[in-house]
Order: C-alpha cells, then sequence, then structure tokens
C-alpha cells in the first residue's frame, strides 16, 4: 500500500511584501510571531539557501548534460522545501499530511550514491572543491548543507524535531560530495586533490637558494 499524498501547498501570493516584518519578527506556519533570529528560522532559512544553491547546480547540470544528475537535485529541491515545511511549524500544529522528507528519502539518497560510487576510483587523498564550475557548487550545496545540519541538531536540543530531518541532511551533504566526484568524471574533469606540501609554508622553503657551502653539494 503506498503512502498517501502530501496536502498541496495552500498560498496565494499576490503581494510580495507585507511590512509585518520591519520589527524583525516572522510567523510560523501556526501563526505564532517568533524573532527572525531565531534557531528555528534559522534552519528553514538556511534550508532556503541551500536550495538556491542547488538550482545553480543544477543549472550547470543541464548545460553539462547531465540530465541523470539534474533530474534527482530537482527531486532533492522539492524535498528540502518538504523539510522546510516541518521546521516551519511548531510540532503541536504539524498535520499528518503535511508535506515532509521521510527515511524513504534518505533511503533513496544511499541507493544513489551507491550507484554513482561504481564508477567512481578510490579516494587517495581529500578533495577540493574545484576543477570545474559544477563541481564546485556541488561542494557549496555540501557544505551548506553540513551547516544546515548542524543548525537543526542545535534545535534539537531546544525541542522536539522530527529525527528524519537530520537524518535527511546527512545523507544529503554525503550525496554531494559523490555527486560532485561523479559530474567530474562523466564530464572528464581531473579532481583537485589536496596536497599539503603545496601550502606556502613549503613551497617557498622548496624555492630558497641553497645556504650550503658548494663543496657539501659535490
Amino acid at each position: 500500500m503506498s503512502a498517501p499524498e502530501f496536502n498541496a501547498p495552500r498560498l496565494a501570493i499576490n503581494r510580495v511584501y507585507t511590512k509585518r516584518g520591519d520589527g524583525g519578527e516572522t510567523s510560523l506556519v501556526g501563526g505564532q510571531r517568533v524573532q527572525k533570529d531565531a534557531l528555528r528560522i534559522e534552519a528553514y532559512g538556511t534550508l532556503d539557501e541551500l536550495n538556491s544553491f542547488v538550482g545553480l547546480a543544477r543549472q550547470s547540470c543541464i548545460e553539462s548534460g547531465l540530465d541523470q544528475l539534474s533530474a534527482i537535485l530537482h527531486r532533492v529541491q522539492h524535498e528540502l522545501f518538504n523539510a522546510g515545511s516541518i521546521l516551519a511549524t511548531l510540532p503541536e500544529d504539524v498535520h499528518p499530511l503535511q508535506p515532509r522528507v521521510t527515511p524513504e528519502d534518505a533511503d533513496q539518497l544511499e541507493r544513489e550514491m551507491d550507484q554513482m560510487n561504481e564508477e567512481l576510483e578510490p579516494l587517495r587523498s581529500f578533495v577540493l572543491p574545484g576543477g570545474s564550475r559544477l563541481n564546485a557548487e556541488l561542494h557549496a550545496c555540501r557544505t551548506i548543507c553540513r551547516r544546515a545540519e548542524r543548525i537543526c541538531v542545535a534545535l534539537e536540543h531546544e525541542t522536539h524535531l522530527d529525527p528524519a530531518i537530520i537524518q535527511y541532511l546527512n545523507r544529503l551533504s554525503d550525496a554531494f560530495f559523490v555527486w560532485s566526484r561523479w559530474a567530474s568524471h562523466r564530464t572528464h574533469t581531473p579532481e583537485v586533490l589536496w596536497e599539503p606540501n603545496r601550502a606556502a609554508s613549503r613551497t617557498s622553503k622548496l624555492n630558497e637558494p641553497s645556504t650550503k657551502d658548494p663543496a657539501e653539494l659535490t
């Protein structure tokens, strides 16, 4: 038996500005007014930021012909909005059919990671963001996702939080890493590996003139 569908959005946005936030407050789904610097607002605001960067990465996927990853990122954008729906709602106001992320969403990310990992060579060092615009954008997504996860963990210390949210964000940040490697592989872009001795303190020593007596070098 399939799970019941989530409720469709009930919105009527006919004017963007309301002036109600001029005092530094905003409204939750249940109508409660809270300060804009509240941890709950920081949590779903960071998901909104992440969603914007996912949109950038998806556009780069389209331009690179990576239709498979583009479709996945499009789905992830919807899932991030679903997670934001719950974060913007106090636990007592959550409707049974309200959009949310579920353990099944995290499971799907795992399956996709496993499938893409089969094409990749094992890593011999840490990877630096870069090599292509898409790779860097996916790493930006990864780090923003990690920040969202940390904020949600902090929020969980204050109130009840659906555990599926933190589970999903944890898997998603890992997925962005795999997707960045897979995208580089599919576009034949060399990965940029961490080389500790490329630091200025190391390279400067390599370029320093020798102070040894020339006779000692023979």
